[in-house]
């Protein structure tokens, strides 16, 4: 199966930015992670490489990347009439959902180093004082699993819906709205809990309970768990008899 997984990789490559002016989408979609890569670690200063601002980035860009390669997956062929080629073919269930997948990660995982790296750049250039300035370890480690692990969430949740979608599009679209819920009830919870003094004072208790690499472990471990049932469903979903009569 690695051979047909390599087959199907080499086709999902060459057609990642030739498709329907993909080249203009990547490059517009990759603007916002690179004013992240420039404009925090100009901002923070030495600060960006000791504080956990990184994984912001290392959030936002595979989200982004992700998600505007896996959409493509299956409703971008059956958008062309090319996915009943693709299922004709010798190629296993595994291989092609497996192959498109991990394509998506590699491109939105890669890119995300490269704008971690142009951080690190920017940020010894901009404060150079004699010596190299590198990521803590930890916060180094934390944004190598973090970004992956994000990759892998938007790869999984985007094949599900590209499944089932008519159009690239409309996958696309489904999946970041419903990426972003999360986010955002996060995003309000924090501001409905540091609006009163209590629920300040029960936040700061908590998060003072727990270190950063215990608080990093938890998110892993949560995102691990979401990779995996994603994964999952993705693979029980992906029935080619099914998607032939569709």
């Amino acid at each position: 199966m690695k051979n047909d997984i390599l087959t199907v990789m080499w086709k999902e490559r060459k057609g990642l930015f030739r498709i329907r002016g993909r080249r203009a989408q990547a490059l517009l979609g990759m603007f916002s992670p690179v004013l992240l890569a420039i404009f925090f670690p100009l901002q923070e200063g030495v600060e960006w490489v000791q504080s956990p601002l990184s994984l912001l980035l290392a959030f936002v860009a595979p989200l982004i990347l992700v998600g505007m390669s896996i959409p493509d997956s299956f409703a971008g062929e059956r958008e062309r009439h090319t996915l009943p080629t693709l299922l004709a073919s010798r190629l296993s269930d595994r291989a092609i959902l497996f192959g498109k997948m991990i394509t998506s990660v590699a491109f939105g995982w890669g890119v995300t180093l490269v704008l971690l790296a142009i951080g690190l750049v920017t940020v010894n250039i901009a404060h150079w004082d004699g010596h190299i300035l590198f990521y803590k370890p930890s916060i180094l480690l934390a944004d190598l699993a973090f970004s992956f692990l994000v990759a892998m969430l938007t790869a999984g949740a985007g094949v599900l819906f590209s499944l089932r979608a008519a159009t690239a599009q409309e996958a696309q679209q489904t999946l970041m709205a419903v990426l972003l819920i999360p986010p955002m009830i996060l995003q309000f919870g924090l501001f409905a809990i540091m609006g009163s003094d209590s629920g300040k004072a029960r936040l700061q208790e908590v998060l003072g309970a727990l270190s950063f690499e215990q608080i990093i472990l938890v998110i892993v471990a949560v995102l691990l768990v979401l990779d995996v049932v994603l994964l999952m469903a993705a693979m029980s979903r992906f029935k080619r008899a099914r998607l032939i009569l569709d």
